[in-house]
């Protein structure tokens, strides 16, 4: 019975250590550009743990990076030397933020919504695909 127990607790410090070494966002802003540093390197787990986790942003998160990853290794390359241009970090309220950039090397101007929910800053996709209608 104690080996079994030790077995439990060894088996929950290795959950514990691998759940996530991500630093939760302390404020919108530094939510946004993790989310999106992340996008463009290709880092599409990373950008997981900064993205509201609801069916619509998982199916758009993994159709990015479905998109991503049949990109040429020099297209890929292009995206991780680009900056991220902040153009507006606007509050809306306490708890919702608009988040418009653009990168430095595609140029198009993009706004997601960053949330805060239960403490914790996360951005929403789905305002991303409301603008692109």
């Amino acid at each position: 019975m104690k080996k079994i127990n030790i077995a439990i607790s060894l088996l929950c410090l290795l959950a514990a250590c691998n759940s996530s070494s991500y630093k939760k966002a302390e404020d919108a802003q530094d939510a946004g550009r993790e989310f999106i540093r992340a996008s463009l390197d290709g880092n599409y787990d990373k950008a997981s743990f900064y993205m509201l986790p609801d069916s619509t942003n998982n199916f758009l998160l993994q159709k990015w990076k479905t998109g991503y990853d049949q990109l040429s290794p020099e297209e890929k390359a292009k995206y991780k030397n680009a900056d991220i241009i902040v153009l507006e970090v606007k509050p809306e309220n306490d708890s919702l933020t608009d988040y418009k950039y653009f990168n430095s090397y595609k140029k198009d101007t993009t706004s997601v919504k960053v949330l805060r929910i239960n403490g914790q800053w996360v951005v929403d996709l789905k305002e991303f695909m409301n603008t692109q209608k």
